[in-house]
């Protein structure tokens, strides 16, 4: 089997699709001996962050000289990107072995697996064979019914940013939501949290009944940006981190937090970490063509993308090139982005939930400079003297990012 063959069996109709439960990718672990069991695991569930959380960390503890699993989804280009160690994708020809092997196992077995549950599954048994010292494992969606939450014993977990995502799913209220995502808390385990977490008083009350110590963040790193340049202030010392965003304040908090429970993390290795930590089309800045990429999906990243175009980009016009699944609470999010004389280009993209320019230009009759967005023009916009902003859809950013960064 290769790449492209591999790709064919997780885009399948019968395999991409969302089912949550445990049930079969416990049956197929339990086959392999459950790999998962046998690595140290930080597990990771949260709304929004868990991404850049995941990543920053993993770095740190590469730069710590610890060979490092990260999974993370969705990706932007390859399938390839979820499973790195030591920042290295998977290679798409051990990949594509490693699906071939799990779902010829499956198909045996009589399991029928989900596009993300294989996945999951290749990561684990990847990161095993690979004798990784530690991964860095971020939940799909929610937590509790989550693919990844066949782990019986995570050395941490950490709960990012909760608010309201895939409500249809996990429930309507920040309360529900919080259940969900808390769901990943193992008896007698430790958890990282911030206190300004709208789901701290859920997490806490999980933590309470299993016995699990919580580690409360009350305070978030301070940024500061001199001169084109970000910096984090960490115990009055700054250190270079080139992640934008005024919320990476409260994901930083976190992984310090984490960075404790590996007590030979040397100052080196944490400058060198951070310094180096990169999260692609999470508030990406590409000096050179003025264009900022990030996936603001739903109306919490909306408001946290709005507060840092205004504190780094205050006064600058800016045009917009936008797209949203019709799952999406897209009417809050362009409410909260879009100033009156922004301009819009709207990418009707390839996906089978996407939404499109009419339905788009019916539900906002109020924007002014509304266009529909072709891919052929993107150089021609991208030339234009302002702040260009690539936000919405992961999927789209995923359509374009190539182009965007190697114009």
């Amino acid at each position: 089997m290769n790449y492209n063959e591999a790709i064919k069996i997780l885009t399948a109709k019968d395999n991409f699709c969302i089912k949550l439960g445990l049930e079969r990718i416990e049956s197929l672990m339990a086959k392999y001996d459950n790999p998962q069991n046998k690595i140290k695991i930080i597990h990771i569930a949260g709304t929004n962050g868990k991404g850049s959380v995941a990543s920053i960390l993993a770095n740190i503890l590469k730069c710590a000289g610890y060979k490092t699993g990260l999974y993370t989804s969705p990706h932007l280009v390859d399938y390839t990107e979820r499973i790195k160690i030591n920042d290295i994708q998977i290679s798409k020809e051990v990949f594509a072995e490693y699906i071939e092997k799990i779902c010829t196992l499956a198909k045996r077995e009589n399991i029928k697996l989900t596009e993300f549950e294989i996945l999951t599954a290749v990561m684990f048994k990847y990161f095993y064979d690979e004798k990784i010292d530690y991964a860095i494992v971020e939940t799909g969606l929610g937590g509790r019914f989550d693919a990844t939450n066949i782990i019986k014993q995570p050395i941490l977990e950490i709960i990012t940013s909760i608010s309201k995502d895939h409500t249809d799913r996990l429930g309507n209220t920040i309360e529900k939501i919080a259940f969900e995502k808390s769901g990943i808390i193992k008896a007698n385990s430790d958890v990282i949290i911030s206190e300004n977490n709208q789901g701290f008083k859920v997490a806490k009350e999980t933590a309470k009944k299993m016995n699990v110590h919580i580690h409360p963040v009350s305070k978030d790193i301070e940024m500061l940006f001199e001169n084109g340049t970000n910096y984090a202030l960490i115990n009055n010392k700054k250190y270079l981190f080139p992640l934008l965003g005024l919320y990476q304040k409260q994901n930083l908090a976190l992984v310090m937090e984490a960075v404790k429970f590996f007590g030979n993390i040397s100052e080196i290795a944490l400058q060198e970490g951070l310094k180096t930590a990169k999260w692609g089309a999470r508030l990406e800045y590409i000096k050179e063509k003025n264009i900022l990429i990030d996936g603001a999906h739903n109306p919490d990243a909306a408001i946290q993308l709005k507060k840092t175009l205004d504190y780094y980009f205050k006064g600058k016009k800016r045009l917009f090139i936008y797209s949203s699944l019709i799952t999406k609470d897209y009417k809050t999010v362009c409410n909260t982005l879009f100033d009156e004389n922004d301009e819009i280009y709207f990418f009707e993209f390839n996906h089978k939930d996407a939404l499109s320019f009419n339905e788009f230009k019916t539900t906002m009759p109020n924007l002014k400079y509304l266009y529909k967005f072709n891919p052929d023009n993107l150089e021609q916009i991208i030339q234009k003297d302002c702040l260009k902003v690539v936000t919405g859809s992961l999927y789209m950013i995923g359509n374009l990012y190539i182009k965007l960064t190697s114009l």
